[in-house]
């Protein structure tokens, strides 16, 4: 029922591990991004040494736990050299020893849950099933590296109504069978693609494909007691991909409309893994439960967590001053024109905006 969009077990490590060694997309990938100059002077030998590194170092990978041990070592490091330090508060808020549903704000492609999962593994709490859209999924062997690290499919792209409702249906129904029955935790983004304009709005469509699982005699309280959606607020000092979200933001203001560049959403995985993002926070907030009237009603209550529990630093406040041409610490503003210097007046504005959004958030709650 589910074979399609689950993620691939501890039997089929071995299997999946040997289609992608022997995968020249990924081998290309890797290799153009470790090894730039020989694999455009060389791409048959860069190619080469890519399958053999990944041969020698994928011996040792016979389960996802193991695979899952090796993403943390290199989570540490990444945090230790792209960030100025790493907080995470709020597991005293639920029950841990229930599975839950996780929903949170949703930032940077890759890195929301990647971080979700190390507050997660820190605590001792096992880590989460992840959301992933077939949008970036381009390549099939991309969606193998997803699946083989607890990553499950989010159909976007059936092409009529029928196949859109039947996708979402098989979703509600293996999200609600994961947590409740297979007692694992999942993560789902809020909404669909990145809050590149800084607002953590609920997207109420969700919710409703959540309860589509649900029969007509369940109550909804009942049903969300079942699910335990925990929502969790992600905040991040700096965006390392904040002037292409503004340069993005300014040119859906001006005609309407922006069409990605091939290759974009790999720049931004890519950087918004190594990009200095300053401090970065995760809170878990109070889980969901009660009576609501509908999904509208369910997810207002989980924008109020997240944006009652967002942290705001200097970048937010100081951007927030600048919009509103009040006095404010001029280090910190020095530090946003610096990352502003190569956008125009528009997309100077939107980097401001995405920044003091939170702040206009938290004031307006």
């Amino acid at each position: 029922m589910f074979d399609d969009i689950r993620p691939y077990r501890d039997d089929e490590v071995v299997k999946v591990i040997e289609s992608l060694i022997n995968e020249k997309g990924l081998q290309a990938s890797i290799a153009s991004l470790k090894m730039p100059r020989l694999y455009q002077s060389l791409p048959a030998l860069a190619c080469s040494i890519v399958k053999w590194s990944l041969k020698f170092r994928a011996q040792k990978f016979h389960s996802i736990d193991e695979i899952q041990m090796e993403v943390a070592k290199y989570l540490h490091h990444l945090i230790k050299n792209s960030t100025a330090g790493f907080s995470f508060s709020g597991i005293d808020n639920f029950d841990n020893t229930k599975p839950a549903l996780f929903i949170s704000n949703h930032r940077d492609i890759v890195l929301d849950v990647a971080l979700v999962n190390l507050a997660l593994y820190k605590s001792g709490i096992s880590t989460v099933e992840a959301a992933v859209g077939d949008n970036l999924l381009h390549q099939p062997w991309v969606a193998d590296l997803m699946r083989i690290n607890k990553s499950f499919i989010v159909k976007r792209s059936a092409e009529s109504k029928r196949a859109m409702l039947n996708a979402s249906k098989q979703l509600s129904a293996y999200i609600h069978d994961t947590v409740a029955n297979r007692k694992q935790n999942i993560w789902i983004a809020q909404r669909e693609g990145r809050a590149k304009d800084g607002i953590d709005k609920t997207n109420a469509a969700l919710i409703s494909m959540l309860l589509l699982n649900k029969d007509k005699q369940t109550p909804i309280a009942d049903y969300l007691a079942e699910l335990n959606i925990v929502p969790v607020s992600i905040s991040y000092e700096f965006d390392p991909c904040d002037s292409d979200k503004a340069i993005e933001l300014a040119e859906k203001e001006a005609t309407g409309s922006y069409k990605k560049q091939e290759g974009e959403d790999l720049k931004s995985i890519t950087q918004g893994l190594v990009g200095q993002k300053g401090r970065v926070h995760i809170e878990f907030c109070q889980p969901i439960i009660g009576d609501y009237a509908d999904s509208k009603a369910i997810a207002a209550a989980i924008d109020k967590e997240i944006i009652s529990n967002y942290k705001l630093y200097d970048s937010n406040l100081v951007a927030h001053a600048a919009l509103n041409q009040q006095d404010t610490d001029n280090s910190m503003l020095a530090q946003l024109n610096k990352r502003m210097e190569n956008l125009t007046a528009e997309q100077q504005h939107w980097l401001l905006t995405m920044y003091a959004n939170p702040v206009i958030a938290k004031q307006t709650l």
